[in-house]
């Protein structure tokens, strides 16, 4: 890389018009800012990134040329952005410079009190001088996660292998980033490959590493929309972007698989980690159970370091939860049967269980957000159209919910970022979804949950529920609503419960946040089910056509 990074007018013509937004993306982390967002796209209203620095929020947009200056319409696009997203601050970005009518447009702006600053070649060269090598804040571990990284590196010493399993919330990418950064400072300029399924999680990894990186370490992203000009430093990319490269001769010394538990016996993973040979390799997950049964140690040998939610509850490195599951949709009439007589679990589910309304769940909603300090929530809906209903219910329903938003993959990934932005700042301060927020999303003011959907996966529930359990400051807990229609869903739970109570029981000191509760709103019924559900751990993951046979408690008639 160039004496002046990747902020130097070389790596900023190679780049593109891609490479300018990315590069003044990773530098704005240097220079202290907080959520920053790329919505450059079709229907991003003149801005290409937004960012929130001491309250406020900045918007750019950023105009890439390979050789002439940049005219009008530039600082006539952010004029319109700086409207469109109420922007306290808007700054104008290029690799080269601004032509004389668009200087004097910004002049004319100016005088009506609208001020657009510029950073041109010149500026950004003046930035990556006087910006921090690292940046703002750094990372202080915490005790586990130094315990972490100590037991990876131990193990990829002797091994070449390492597998860390942190709950959500807990920092497993901390971790990774910490990994990679100590490995770096043993072997200066040692190429390094970060591989993940899915391109806006393989997006998101590579800023989170920036902040365990010096800006001298260059950062590559390899998608399949993104293709570096070079593949030295760390290059981060979509599995079959970096097997493609991989079979084209890129051999990484240090190989870190997010997301571990996509890694199979056989498919492009286990031919990416074959094909790396000899590099040191690194899997790291949050939720190690695959649908297939395949060990994932066969890989990366036994865990290296776990903690689970309870540990990490227990000790107060996650949020306290105060989780409510609402039964009143048990079918009363169907409860003797079931207990003599043995049915699959799809069968057990369709009779044991009443449709709910959701203007019903509303309702409990709303009781649970006026109970709820600054409440930030995200209800969790079973289809695309059923998360868009449930918005437009809840716009319709109360003036406090009439931001109310709906995420899902059907969305450009342009207003999918804008939304996230929103979110953050409190514009939005409810979103439905359906699986955005499984993997990869880090949204921790969220401090409400509601489960308005089933999910038959005990990795998916855990992915869903770990999106509100991350710390953030003045949170006290994370309250779940939990509309349940699976007995799977209460075998989880009652599981969560009981390691829940195990863990309390080793820790001296309770978590700072508060004690966590698991309930249910009719404790009968909650009685009656746990004593049904005596094996939770093993239910929990069964197949629909498992049959059941639970014992005849007596009482009930």
């Amino acid at each position: 890389m160039s004496a002046g990074g990747f902020l130097s007018a070389e790596e900023l013509l190679a780049g593109g018009p891609r490479g300018l937004p990315h590069a003044i993306e990773r530098a704005l982390w240097h220079l202290g800012f907080s959520d920053v967002r790329v919505v450059d796209g079709a229907g991003d209203e003149g801005a290409d990134l937004l960012a929130v620095r001491d309250r406020e929020q900045w918007v750019l947009q950023c105009k890439w040329s390979s050789r002439g200056t940049i005219g009008r319409e530039g600082v006539d696009d952010l004029e319109r952005a700086r409207t469109r997203y109420r922007a306290d601050r808007s700054v104008l970005v290029t690799n080269t410079a601004l032509n004389r009518t668009a200087e004097a447009r910004r002049t004319a702006l100016a005088s009506v009190g609208i001020e657009i600053a510029v950073w041109n070649g010149p500026t950004l060269a003046t930035i990556w001088e006087r910006m921090p090598d690292r940046v703002p804040g750094g990372i202080e571990l915490r005790p586990y996660q130094r315990e972490a990284a100590d037991a990876i590196e131990k193990d990829l010493t002797r091994h070449g292998t390492a597998l860390l399993v942190l709950a959500t919330g807990l920092g497993k990418t901390v971790v990774g980033g910490e990994t990679i950064a100590r490995y770096l400072s043993r072997s200066p300029g040692a190429p390094v490959l970060v591989a993940a399924h899915m391109k806006d999680l393989v997006e998101q990894l590579e800023r989170a590493l920036w902040r365990h990186l010096d800006k001298r370490t260059p950062t590559r992203l390899l998608t399949g929309d993104t293709r570096p000009t070079s593949l030295d430093g760390v290059l981060v990319g979509t599995v079959e972007s970096v097997l493609g490269a991989v079979r084209k001769g890129h051999r990484p010394e240090l190989v870190m698989i997010d997301e571990t538990h996509h890694v199979g016996e056989n498919g492009r993973f286990a031919e990416l980690l074959d094909l790396c040979g000899d590099a040191a390799k690194l899997g790291v997950t949050a939720t190690p159970w695959r649908g297939d049964k395949f060990d994932i140690t066969a890989r990366f040998g036994p865990a290296s370091h776990t903690m689970g939610i309870a540990d990490g509850m227990a000790h107060g490195y996650l949020a306290a939860v105060d989780y409510r599951l609402f039964v009143d949709n048990i079918d009363w009439d169907a409860v003797k049967e079931v207990s003599q007589h043995g049915y699959s679990i799809k069968e057990l589910n369709r009779k044991l269980f009443l449709p709910q309304r959701d203007e019903e769940i509303i309702e409990r909603f709303r009781t649970a957000w006026r109970e709820t300090r600054d409440p930030r929530a995200i209800l969790f809906c079973q289809t695309i159209e059923h998360a868009e209903r449930v918005a437009a219910l809840l716009a319709a329903s109360d003036q406090a919910w009439e931001n109310a938003s709906f995420l899902h993959s059907g969305l450009p990934r342009q207003r999918r970022q804008v939304l996230l932005n929103e979110f953050r700042l409190g514009r939005v301060p409810v979103i439905t979804c359906v699986d955005v927020f499984n993997e990869g999303v880090d949204v921790p003011d969220v401090n409400l949950i509601g489960f308005l959907r089933v999910t038959h996966s005990r990795r998916i529930f855990v992915q869903q529920l770990g999106r509100g359990l991350r710390l953030s400051p003045g949170k006290r807990a994370l309250k779940v609503l939990d509309f349940v229609t699976d007995i799977r869903r209460v075998a989880a739970t009652l599981d969560l419960r009981r390691n829940l109570e195990a863990a309390d029981t080793e820790v001296m000191n309770r978590a700072p946040t508060g004690e966590s509760r698991i309930e249910f709103n009719d404790e009968t019924v909650g009685s009656l089910l746990d004593h049904w559900i005596e094996d939770a751990a093993d239910l929990e993951t069964a197949a629909d056509e498992v049959k059941l046979q639970f014992p005849d408690r007596g009482g009930i008639h």
